[in-house]
C-alpha cells in the first residue's frame, strides 16, 4: 500500500504541475520508452547473476505487499522459540529431533504459520538445533558460525537492491541517449517549418524527462525500499540467533526469548507485558 500511494503521489504531482501548461499527448512516446526502459533492463541483465536478476524483479513486486516482518511475525517467532526450548528443557534435546528433521509436519512449527512459511528462517533454526542435538555445544564456535552465515545472508539479501540502484543511476544516461537520437532525427527536418522542428525537439526532450523521472521517481525509491526489506530480514535472523545463543548459554526458555525480544527493532518490538501475555498462551 505504501508503495502504491507513493507512486500515485509522484505521478499526480508531476502531471498536475505540467498539464495546465502542456499537452499530455506529447509525453506518450512508446519508442522513447523502448529505448530507455529496454536498454536499462538489458544492462541490468548483463551486469548481474541470474539469481540476482530474478530476485530483483520478485523483490520489487513484493514491495506492493505488506512487510512480513511486523510485530505479529516477531511474536510468532518468540512463541516458536519458547515452545522449542521448553520441550527440549523438559524432555531433552532428542525430544525435538523429529520436529527439526521434518518441520513442516511439526506441531511446534505449524503453531507459528507466518514463521513456518519462511523456509529460510525455518532452515536457519533447524540447522543450528540439529548441530546442538548432534553435540555442538560450544557457544563461541556456534556464535562465530552464525555470524558468518548472517554476514553472507545480509550480503546476498542486499545484492538485488544494489543492482536495482545501479539501474536508477543509469536511467538518466539512457534518457540522454534517447534525447540525442531524437536530436539526430530532428536534424533531418531542418528544411521543414518551425512548428514541425519544435515538435521533434519536444519529442527528443521527452527522452531526458522520462529517464530522470523513472530514475528518481520510481526505480531509486524501489531500490531503497528493497534495501530496507533486506535489513528487516537481517534483523529477523539476528533475533533468531540471539534466542538460540541465550538458550545455549543455559538461560531458561522465557529468559532466552526475552533476550530475543531485546534484539527486535524498536518499531516492531512487543513490550514485556505483550510478550508475557502471548507466552502464557503457548504453555
Amino acid at each position: 500500500m505504501k508503495g502504491i500511494v507513493g507512486t500515485l503521489v509522484v505521478i499526480g504531482c508531476v502531471l498536475g504541475g505540467y498539464l495546465p501548461h502542456g499537452s499530455f499527448g506529447i509525453l506518450i512516446q512508446p519508442l522513447e520508452v523502448l529505448i530507455i526502459i529496454g536498454s536499462s533492463i538489458g544492462a541490468y541483465i548483463t551486469a548481474n547473476p541470474g539469481w540476482v536478476v530474478k530476485a530483483g524483479f520478485a523483490n520489487a513486486i513484493a514491495l506492493f505487499k505488506p512487510n512480513p516482518y511486523n510485530k505479529e511475525m516477531y511474536l510468532e517467532l518468540l512463541g516458536l522459540m519458547f515452545r522449542i526450548f521448553n520441550k527440549a528443557r523438559r524432555e531433552g534435546l532428542m525430544a525435538i529431533e523429529a520436529d527439526v528433521e521434518d518441520p513442516h509436519s511439526s506441531e511446534l512449527f505449524n503453531a507459528s504459520p507466518k514463521v513456518a512459511s519462511d523456509h529460510h528462517a525455518v532452515d536457519f533454526i533447524c540447522d543450528y538445533l540439529r548441530l546442538m542435538i548432534s553435540g555442538a555445544s560450544n557457544p563461541y564456535q556456534l556464535e562465530d558460525l552464525m555470524i558468518l552465515e548472517l554476514d553472507i545472508h545480509h550480503h546476498e539479501a542486499a545484492m538485488p537492491a544494489e543492482a536495482v540502484g545501479k539501474v536508477a543511476e543509469g536511467l538518466p544516461g539512457f534518457g540522454i541517449v534517447a534525447a540525442v537520437m531524437g536530436i539526430i532525427v530532428t536534424m533531418s527536418y531542418l528544411d521543414a517549418g518551425p512548428l514541425e522542428i519544435a515538435h521533434h525537439m519536444s519529442v527528443a526532450l521527452v527522452g531526458t524527462f522520462l529517464g530522470i523521472l523513472a530514475a528518481y521517481g520510481f526505480v531509486a525509491p524501489i531500490s531503497s525500499d528493497m534495501a530496507n526489506r533486506a535489513n528487516d530480514s537481517s534483523a529477523f535472523f539476528s533475533t533468531i540467533k540471539t534466542c538460540l545463543m541465550a538458550n545455549l548459554n543455559g538461560y531458561a526458555p522465557q529468559i532466552a526469548v526475552e533476550f530475543g525480544r531485546k534484539a527486535i527493532p524498536g518499531a516492531e518490538r512487543p513490550t514485556f507485558q505483550e510478550l508475557d501475555e502471548y507466552l502464557q498462551t503457548q504453555k
